[in-house]
């Protein structure tokens, strides 16, 4: 097992954001987070890539207590590529992957050969090669993601944290982004915000709705219409597509509803 969580809770002050998340995901598998917005998603996934410590519960990453494991050894596990990738300096495309090295270094150290090819595999990788030298701000949005996961290539890390990647990408970005995660072979835990990517790309997944864990399981057994309707509000119109075998979701205006 990759990462085990048990019984999760965090508050924003009085405000109780998720309670009593429990979900496990195992190596190789791609797992979604879905449900509507403010239901916890990127809270439970800032939990477990220590950008915020829970009040209660407890997390296991290959076995390890992710609370008190060193934040260089967590690093050099997990890697995190977010929605939001906005900085407040101009960068070199280059220089923004490179910083995926720094788990790998000491406090002074400089990037050494080593490193620089790393850098350049990663951005190979992903048919950026010949931005390298690009300033970050002036790539489009979907460029951007590429260099955010070019970065988390260069980390050399084998678990991939994605908090809604694509949520502010045209549906090009949005297939060529999670191709190519896919392809990597990494252990994805994912918050999405589309249903039929969530149905395309994920082994298994969780729904959240109001900080809880209301459904799990493969895409076929919880993405059914009444579950949607029950999550969302909305009425659809669910079927297996017979190109990717992958279920297909339609949404229904409200006179066909």
């Amino acid at each position: 097992m990759r990462l085990q969580v048990e019984n999760l809770d965090y508050a924003y002050g009085k405000k109780e954001a998720i309670s009593g998340i429990s979900l496990f995901v195992k190596k190789g598998e791609f797992v979604g987070l879905i449900g509507p917005n403010g239901s916890g998603k990127s809270t439970v996934l800032k939990n477990v890539y220590r950008g915020l410590t829970p009040d209660s519960g407890s997390i296991l990453l290959d076995g390890e207590n992710l609370l008190t494991m060193p934040y260089k050894k967590s690093a050099l596990k997990m890697a995190v590529v977010g929605q939001e990738n906005e900085l407040p300096f101009d960068f070199l495309v280059e220089e923004i992957v490179a910083m995926g090295r720094s788990p790998h270094k000491k406090l002074f150290d400089i990037d050494n050969a080593a490193d620089k090819a790393m850098v350049y595999h990663a951005l190979k990788h992903l048919g950026m090669e010949h931005m390298a030298k690009r300033n970050y701000q002036n790539l489009s949005g979907g460029e951007k993601q590429r260099v955010i996961i070019a970065r988390a290539i260069a980390q050399e890390s084998d678990f991939f944290i994605l908090d809604e990647p694509t949520n502010h990408l045209d549906i090009s970005y949005q297939m060529q982004i999670f191709d190519f995660i896919k392809r990597l072979n990494v252990t994805v835990l994912s918050a999405i915000h589309d249903l039929n990517m969530a149905a395309l790309y994920c082994d298994r997944i969780y729904v959240l709705k109001h900080g809880m864990i209301v459904l799990q399981g493969t895409p076929e057994e919880v993405l059914t219409e009444q579950n949607i309707y029950d999550v969302y509000g909305v009425r659809t119109a669910v079927v297996k597509h017979s190109v990717t075998g992958k279920l297909s979701i339609t949404y229904l205006p409200a006179e066909l509803s």
